[in-house]
């Protein structure tokens, strides 16, 4: 999923600039020009490939937001180096601030990959394209720009909303932020343009993985489900069920990396990842959520550099009822190593052979069958109450983990089966935070967390050695319902306004 073409990106990479242009008159003879790119399908596709990259690189880091600031994983503490304290570490401990490098990444990576999106849009009109592969490739970009601004908006509210490239850098400084209710104006309707350009399936087997019909969706029932259109989000989720998609009957099928069970019957979207080479497209989640002191008790190989990041909370491991089939294929309690058995919580999801260090093959899931039965189930308890068609979309799931079926529920407690249900059904797939957010106010969501932390605090899931909680370490406050802009992009332009109370 290289990007083969040179782009100059300057200013939140919103602009186009010629590469060659006053920059000592020079050019590299080895790199093909903006303006001589996009020319057929072949590199418009190859441009499109550059964007399902620059995704893999956002998915990377992903689980900070979605999982790490949640009552879901912790952190195996290093007690001799406290580097991460002030970036990666502040999610879990809720002391994040506007010089966070990893707020600064996660919104540059955004908008860098926004750039190359809008610019592929905009320089394949006049390419030379075949009606059907040019539809294929608009629905899948648009798919793509929802996707990344239904990220932005839930992790900043008011973001910059662009859908073009801007010829000179000028303009970029007087960049504000548009209102939550115009981005996701944007995204509904990139979405239902992608549902009308997109086919169900590709005829290539080669186009396996990429974005489809089911896809956009899935994406659009979730959007209208987070901002509480439920009779849409019922309406557009039963199409989904009309495509073929079915739950794998094992569960662990979902993240089996072999050739036959990737982008499987469950998979409406996953980002994807290519190990056992050195192309660059590995994914290495299996080593980043490694107990530190593990060696090669789980990934394998005792070469590879472990994390310790995103570590099963105990009040996460204690919502799985017994005998629930998906508790031990999404995590473990301990690990061996050297006949001494280790009581350290990791995420197993991710984990599977492979035959190069920190190089699998594993794929991200972003949207699975299971998660729009569940949407579906939600949605429909909000409209009609827990009906019988609500109870079998939620007791279809709880089949698959071996449970017993749900009965008895009135709206309430249906609401809150369903939200249990999701958070062990999608743990650690970058879900929780969003689930918690469009579930709760932000007063409400503040205290249920500070719950969380006074928890944390008085039993830790994973020893600290001799480092004690700071005073401020899970202390959560309303105004951190959203994330805070990064310091340098307020730097750069004075009319970008800060959120509340950072």
């Amino acid at each position: 999923m290289k990007n083969i073409t040179v782009i100059c990106l300057v200013v939140l990479g919103l602009f186009q600039s010629s590469c060659n242009e006053n920059f000592l008159d020079q050019t590299d003879p080895t790199k093909v020009g903006v303006d001589l790119f996009y020319e057929n399908e072949a590199q418009v596709k190859q441009a499109l490939n550059g964007v399902y990259g620059s995704i893999q690189t956002i998915t990377n880091q992903a689980y900070l937001f979605g999982e790490f600031q949640t009552d879901n994983t912790t952190v195996d503490l290093n007690p001799s180096d406290r580097g991460g304290a002030g970036g990666w570490e502040a999610f879990e401990f809720s002391t994040i601030n506007s010089g966070n490098g990893e707020i600064n990444t996660v919104w540059n990576n955004y908008y860098s990959s926004l750039y190359n999106l809008n610019l592929t849009l905009e320089k394949m009109v006049d390419a030379t394209i075949d009606d059907a592969p040019r539809k294929e490739i608009q629905g899948q970009l648009k798919f793509l720009r929802a996707y990344l601004y239904f990220n932005l908006v839930q992790y900043f509210g008011d973001v910059v909303l662009v859908t073009s490239t801007l010829e000179t850098p000028d303009p970029a400084f007087d960049l504000v932020r548009s209102p939550q209710a115009d981005v996701w104006a944007l995204i509904e309707a990139d979405l239902k343009e992608a549902v009308s350009l997109l086919p169900a399936a590709y005829t290539n087997a080669g186009d396996k993985g990429r974005v489809t019909k089911g896809a956009a969706l899935g994406l659009l029932g979730k959007v209208y489900l987070t901002n509480k259109r439920y009779p849409e989000a019922v309406t557009t989720l039963k199409e989904v069920t009309t495509l073929g998609y079915s739950l794998n009957a094992n569960y662990a099928d979902n993240f089996d990396p072999s050739p036959a069970k990737k982008n499987g019957v469950e998979s409406l979207f996953e980002i994807q990842y290519q190990g056992d080479n050195d192309l660059g497209e590995q994914s290495n989640f299996e080593y980043v959520f490694a107990p530190r002191v593990s060696k090669g008790a789980v990934t394998g190989y005792a070469a590879g550099s472990n994390g310790g990041r995103n570590a099963p909370t105990n009040d996460m491991i204690e919502a799985y009822e017994k005998g629930d089939l998906r508790k031990d294929i999404s995590l473990r309690t301990g690990f061996t190593l050297d006949g001494v058995y280790y009581p350290v919580t990791y995420v197993n999801k991710y984990n599977y052979p492979h035959t190069i260090v920190n190089r699998t093959n594993t794929n991200w899931p972003v949207l699975r069958y299971a998660d729009v039965l569940l949407m579906l189930a939600e949605s429909i308890n909000e409209v009609s109450g827990p009906t019988a068609e609500a109870l079998g979309y939620l007791n279809q799931i709880r089949k698959r983990a071996g449970l017993t079926d749900l009965t008895g529920l009135d709206k309430v407690t249906f609401r809150t089966a369903v939200l249990k249900e999701r958070r062990i059904e999608l743990a650690f797939e970058n879900h929780r935070w969003f689930d918690l957010k469009r579930t709760m106010t932000p007063a409400q969501w503040a205290t249920f967390m500070n719950a969380h932390g006074a928890r944390e605090k008085a039993k830790p899931t994973i020893a600290r050695g001799n480092v004690p909680f700071n005073s401020t370490d899970y202390v959560f406050s309303e105004f951190e319902y959203y994330l805070p802009l990064p310091a340098p992009q307020i730097l750069i332009n004075a009319k970008l306004v800060q959120n509340p109370g950072y």
